[in-house]
């Protein structure tokens, strides 16, 4: 009797949403398993893209899990974490974006029948998370290493690397000649770990095989004014000064005010301001450059003065591309023309203006530091375009990755069964619970080669059983076997060249686990009310508690109905 008067105890905001227990983990696990089947489809190969069509009117065609993942407002906030990791995936190691969303979504479909038959979700973890060091040691064991190979070797190993990921992407059918331009590219910028080194620049018109590497900067040419057809567009050896400095004629500020006792004055006024820009031009001139940009405007007088002179000019030059002509041609960027030295100038072998479809590019050719590259993409539509370059920041990433920790594994869902296979056996050595658990986390895994096959239209159940019989045998011959795409059978992954960094592998494996931990450790969820409502009631009730002088009637705030 004495707990039916107990007062109930208030904590939360009327309005408060909690839910909590089982079917509170159970509904995030379903909200993850439908964020995953929007991805699902463009795994691989043979994967589908997605039409992405937001409210500002733009459209983003792409097949990039990343890409997706951002575009999609999830509000979910169980299923943004799945976002997450296909962000940091995607910023680490550049792909296997949709593969990590994959394997996360799958361990927790497979831990969603333990959860709802009573199993605590820490049991869950726990297994999950050696499974997850098991398996991340397994593919290092299995890795094949591609140090000490001879440059040209390497760079063939890497255009493989390249090759893989280039061939689930729009521009796949094109893959080999991309993968030895992006190799190319990689190789060309050496030990900097700056991206942007390698300039990646859209020129819609043309097809795909139009597109080309320099190796150096290219540019588009930049808003010039009368006498730039004069300036000539080519030169071989030039010195290229860059400037931070406007080379215009400063019109005086609005509220400059000068006093003068004799007309005559106000002549050498204006005589000392074209002194000014003549100085400063002469300055450029007496530098030896044959090249000047700068990053702000170059006026008509300084142009007409620089093409009398046989000289090339180009103002407003954005600040990425003028950094990257920096670190190419060994010059430095000057905020004045004063005391202008040799050791600030840069060189480049050949400079040329050149037409690339309807646009005219500037391009520095054979740069001494060679520590920068571009890539000029050409393409029939802006959006195809756009994923073409969305593709290249993919496979550039991976090559870099390979290069730097070079260690490749079998791709085409070989090393997904190779673990798989090694888990399931690892698990029958284990007593009690952990053994099913361990197993669920190795079926998860499979999930890869059967979303390859089921994106191909080949019998996935077909394909995997062939797969685990392979991957059965005692001798181990089976372990490089994966789906082969072209005939819808198994095929040797290793000997077809069908590689993937080990990093990307170990990456999404880590990712998946710890995203799918992070899910299972939820049991409850509190959504607050928004601010301005509660903010609008509180003061309504105070008004009108006043008012009655019985604001305490009734039922308590919070409390649940």
């Amino acid at each position: 009797m004495s707990s039916m008067l107990q007062p109930q105890i208030i904590l939360l905001k009327e309005g408060t949403d909690t839910s909590q227990g089982k079917p509170q983990l159970v509904s995030n696990i379903n909200a993850c398993t439908a964020v995953a089947d929007v991805v699902r489809t463009t795994l691989g190969p043979r994967g589908m893209d997605k039409l992405i069509h937001d409210d500002k009117g733009s459209v983003t065609i792409s097949n990039d899990g990343a890409t997706i993942m951002k575009l999609l407002d999830i509000v979910h906030p169980a299923a943004k974490i799945l976002v997450d990791i296909a962000k940091s995936q995607d910023s680490e190691v550049g792909d296997g974006t949709t593969t990590v969303v994959l394997l996360a979504a799958e361990f927790l479909r497979e831990a969603k029948p333990f959860i709802e038959d009573g199993v605590h979700s820490q049991n869950l973890i726990r297994s999950y998370r050696t499974a997850c060091s098991l398996a991340i040691e397994k593919i290092k064991e299995l890795a094949v290493s591609i140090e000490g190979k001879s440059l040209e070797e390497k760079k063939n190993l890497l255009g493989k690397c390249a090759a893989t990921t280039l061939s689930s992407k729009l521009i796949g059918g094109e893959k080999e000649f991309f993968a030895s331009m992006v190799v190319d590219a990689v190789v060309a910028i050496g030990t900097d770990d700056r991206l942007n080194m390698i300039g990646i620049k859209k020129v819609p018109g043309g097809n795909m095989r139009d597109s080309f590497l320099v190796n150096g900067v290219a540019f588009k040419k930049t808003f010039s004014y009368a006498g730039f057809e004069q300036q000539p567009k080519k030169f071989h050896d030039p010195k290229i000064l860059l400037l931070n400095v406007e080379l215009e004629l400063k019109s005086e500020k609005e509220n400059a005010e000068i006093r003068l006792s004799d007309p005559s004055q106000y002549q050498s006024i204006v005589d000392a301001e074209w002194n000014i820009i003549y100085d400063k031009l002469d300055r450029c001139v007496q530098s030896g450059a044959k090249v000047v940009l700068s990053r702000l405007a170059i006026g008509d007088l300084a142009t007409q003065y620089f093409a009398d002179r046989d000289i090339f000019c180009a103002g407003r030059v954005a600040e990425e591309d003028l950094k990257r002509v920096a670190a190419a041609t060994g010059g430095t960027v000057q905020t004045s023309v004063n005391n202008i030295i040799d050791e600030v100038l840069g060189t480049c072998e050949t400079f040329e203006e050149k037409q690339v479809g309807n646009e005219r590019f500037n391009i520095f050719n054979g740069c001494p530091s060679g520590q920068t590259a571009t890539i000029v993409l050409r393409g029939g539509a802006d959006q195809f375009i756009e994923e073409a370059e969305r593709s290249l920041h993919d496979a550039i990433m991976i090559v870099r990755r390979a290069m730097k920790n070079s260690t490749v594994v079998a791709g085409g869902g070989a090393i997904d069964m190779e673990i798989s296979r090694y888990l399931r056996q690892h698990a029958r050595t284990i007593a009690g619970k952990s053994q099913l658990f361990i197993n669920s986390y190795a079926k998860a895994l499979e999930v890869i080669p059967r979303q390859l096959c089921d994106n191909a239209g080949f019998d996935a159940t077909d394909v995997l059983n062939k797969l685990r019989q392979k991957h059965a045998l005692a001798s181990g011959e089976g372990a490089p076997f994966g789906v082969d795409i072209a005939t819808g059978g198994i095929a040797d992954s290793f000997a077809n060249f069908v590689w993937e960094p080990a990093v990307v592998k170990i990456n999404a494996i880590n990712a998946a686990t710890e995203a799918a931990c992070l899910v299972l450790s939820v049991d409850e969820t509190v959504k607050n009310p928004k601010s301005e409502s509660a903010q609008g009631e509180a003061a309504a009730s105070a008004m009108g508690g006043r008012g009655r002088g019985g604001g305490f009637r009734g039922r308590g705030r919070g409390m649940r109905r």
